[in-house]
């Protein structure tokens, strides 16, 4: 199951590490001050996802990268339009002439529309950005597939879902046959929906449709992270759209319900909107996160109050 951790403190700017137990794998969505990310975490991330690149959500990029230089791993970077051009805007403001080439690869991954995703790569010592290709996906690897939604927030602010691939179980207990190499088998058949194929077991030879009830699909558990946004329908919509019934949503909830206005004005949230959006969705837990720096612990205690009251749907 995909871990979360909150990655920056109260009055600091937000980033948050998500991690795929066992494996070594980590992401980071956004890049906020962070004094919690400690420097192995840093060199170990695989995918840096970026919703804008307001100064609390991207200030901290050149501390991370300056611990991934050397490591000569690729790192994936995604982010709203022209982020390509911010990445290599940042790398080119320094000197690298005792860095090689093979030092690092950025992989850049522009995202222009929900179907258009441009990819570019940047590599040391003069960071000029290649173009790659256009694909309609943003982020796929081994452990998880990444969807989004384009937000306003008086800029395209990417909100980010994060699924498990889908496990397939085998009902051991179902079956009187020997374990073997056809169980393999018989998993990618169902994972392809591949019902016609033939696969032999003890000799025999049997079709896979007759033999699909052994198995069991698991869903993948799908963490979403929603940064700044308005409170508007058409936000909303998108979000509802995205994030469904997801298992765990960290939203923004920026302001105080008192504050509301000025969520208005700065097209952020406010706590008891987050907290119904996350209800509208069906989302099984939620977690507010990105609080004004003005504001206190106590603050915060009346935030998750308002939230929780709106997503539980509870009366006053």
């Amino acid at each position: 199951m995909l871990q979360a951790e909150i990655k920056s403190l109260l009055k600091e700017d937000i980033s948050i590490l998500i991690k795929v137990p066992n494996s070594g794998k980590h992401y980071l969505c956004d890049c906020g001050e962070a004094s919690l990310l400690t420097v192995k975490e840093a060199q170990t991330l695989s995918a840096i996802f970026i919703s804008h690149t307001h100064i609390d959500h991207f200030a901290n990029f050149d501390g991370i990268f300056r611990h991934q230089i050397g490591s000569g791993e690729k790192v994936t970077i995604c982010g709203p339009k022209n982020i390509h051009q911010q990445i290599e805007a940042r790398l080119k403001s320094y000197t690298w002439n005792l860095i090689a080439e093979n030092a690092i690869e950025y992989e850049v991954h522009e995202i222009v529309s929900k179907e258009e995703i441009n990819v570019y790569s940047l590599r040391p010592p003069y960071w000029t950005q290649e173009f790659v290709k256009t694909q309609n996906f943003l982020f796929e690897d081994e452990y998880v597939h990444v969807d989004f939604a384009i937000l306003d927030h008086k800029t395209d602010s990417i909100a980010y879902l994060f699924k498990e691939k889908d496990s397939v179980t085998f009902h051991e207990n179902a079956s009187d046959f020997k374990k073997g190499k056809w169980i393999s088998e018989l998993k990618t058949a169902f994972e392809n929906n591949d019902a016609d194929k033939e696969i032999e077991i003890e000799g025999t030879l049997y079709k896979t449709s007759d033999l699909f009830h052994l198995l069991t699909r698991n869903e993948g558990y799908k963490l979403g992270v929603i940064m700044d946004h308005a409170v508007d329908e058409d936000n909303y919509q998108k979000i509802k759209t995205v994030f469904n019934q997801a298992d765990m949503v960290y939203i923004e909830t920026f302001y105080k319900d008192t504050d509301q206005e000025f969520a208005k004005i700065n097209y952020h949230s406010f706590a008891s909107a987050s907290g119904k959006i996350m209800k509208d969705c069906k989302v099984k837990e939620a977690i507010p996160i990105h609080f004004s720096r003005r504001y206190t612990e106590i603050d915060q205690q009346e935030i998750e109050t308002a939230f929780y009251k709106a997503f539980r749907n509870e009366k006053n």
